[in-house]
């Protein structure tokens, strides 16, 4: 089988690290998942893929849930298979990107500033082409790793995995056998704090609620005057639950993620609160903000279909992220909040993760990263959004976030998950590519 790439109008750039090569060629696969099984399919970004891990001599398995949603899953066997295998994972679709937003075509992989841009770039075609490169690495100089990698790359992930890693879970567990541990994407990279460089390795998720808020009341003229008004109930409920605030709660990870910050702040955790120690990591600290407590976010509303009527139902989407442990109770809540006239509806549930700090593969990716970067610290972080370790850990398998890159200290990358204009140092890949040939070396 060989690689095809896809097509572009730049001629591309032969000084370019296979690393970055690859992430770009990824990037010009449109793979835009809209959700709700609305999506550009994976498939050719799986066959490109596939190619590629071929060429190394692997037997990499397409599988798809439906037509043209693919994903790509190998096996690269360990020198020593008596130990419990990795599962090394990423997936291969993006959100969706308004060009008209974006100062680069999403999709064109374009090189500027010595950064990769495009959709996808951060979250997290980067990672998998770190992954196929450090295999590849391995494998081309007659080596292999410690124990069996099971190489998986997912479609549908930005969907909650219903068509990727859920579906393969459900229908071909058979494919992770053997597996006890995860690695995949949102941890491992760099941030500053205070001037000193530190590395966040996620050892945690928050669960998952999308749910709808339905109100119903009775139609009639706009003009009336009229207190059964489904617009006016929802709208009501809406407003009550985006304004809840949720206290502070930290779990195991938070709490010690919050003593190391104040440590190197030189700070005592007893006197200054949580929230203002991760708010003055800078930009880095609004996306952390949201582990240190529930949240409930109102995305989208649909009501009505004509100015002078006044509709009998509306509704709202919202997303609910819950600390680990605590998915019940904050539903629980959630219906309190909306009130009893307001229906909760669940469209998409799944659970919240915490593994310890501590243990082998722990050790294995702190000291990847210190051996590439001597004056890392490295601390644990809980995520609030989630990943496909969250369907992995249905097979008994607990997974962490490392896709390792050094940073510039004064670059928001947090904030382009999702965000526009995303982007990422070609530097930082090849550090990535160099701490995952580490891990895979030693672990």
């Amino acid at each position: 089988m060989s690689i095809v790439t896809p097509t572009s109008a730049e001629t591309p750039d032969a000084a370019l690290s296979e690393t970055a090569r690859i992430a770009r060629d990824l990037i010009r696969f449109d793979t835009t998942n809209r959700g709700g099984g609305d999506a550009e399919p994976e498939r050719p970004a799986a066959e490109y893929v596939a190619a590629y891990l071929s060429d190394l001599g692997l037997e990499p398995e397409i599988v798809e849930s439906l037509p043209g949603r693919a994903s790509v899953v190998a096996r690269v066997a360990g020198v020593d298979p008596a130990l419990p295998a990795l599962v090394l994972h990423g997936h291969l679709d993006v959100v969706p990107a308004d060009p008209a937003n974006w100062s680069v075509d999403p999709f064109a992989g374009e090189i500027r500033d010595g950064m990769l841009w495009g959709r996808g770039a951060v979250d997290m075609k980067d990672m998998d082409a770190m992954i196929l490169t450090a295999v590849a690495e391995l494998l081309r100089a007659g080596e292999r790793p410690r124990r069996d990698v099971v190489l998986a790359f997912f479609a549908d992930e930005e969907n909650g995995g219903v068509y990727g890693s859920h579906h393969l879970v459900a229908h071909r567990p058979e494919l992770f056998a053997g597996a006890e541990t995860a690695i995949s994407e949102v941890g491992g990279y760099s941030i500053d704090v205070d001037g000193t460089r530190a590395y966040l390795i996620q050892t945690g998720e928050k669960s998952l609620d999308w749910i709808r808020l339905r109100a119903r009341g009775t139609a009639a003229h706009g003009s009336r005057v009229w207190h059964d008004n489904a617009v006016t109930r929802l709208a009501e409920a809406v407003a009550a639950l985006g304004r809840h605030e949720w206290p502070i709660a930290l779990c195991d990870t938070t709490r010690e993620l919050v003593d190391a910050i104040a440590a190197i702040l030189g700070e005592d955790p007893r006197e200054v609160g949580p929230e203002e120690l991760v708010l003055r990591l800078g930009k880095t600290g609004g996306f952390i903000q949201a582990s240190l407590r529930n949240t409930s976010n109102p995305t989208v509303l649909a009501a009505g279909y004509k100015h002078n009527v006044i509709p009998d139902t509306a509704e709202a989407l919202v997303d609910v992220r819950a600390l680990p442990g605590e998915q019940q109770e904050v539903m629980a809540e959630v219906r309190r909040i909306v009130g009893p006239d307001v229906e909760v509806e669940t469209l998409h549930s799944d659970i919240g993760l915490e593994a310890p700090f501590t243990g082998e593969l722990v050790a294995a990716m702190t000291a990847s990263l210190e051996r590439e970067d001597p004056e890392a610290r490295v601390l644990p972080y809980l995520l609030s959004g989630g990943t496909d370790n969250k369907a992995l850990s249905l097979l008994g398998i607990t997974g962490y976030g490392f896709a390792p890159l050094r940073l510039p200290a004064d670059l928001d990358f947090p904030g382009m998950f999702h965000g526009v204009d995303e982007r990422v140092p070609l530097d930082a890949l090849d550090f990535g590519h160099r701490v995952l040939v580490d891990l895979l070396r030693s672990y």
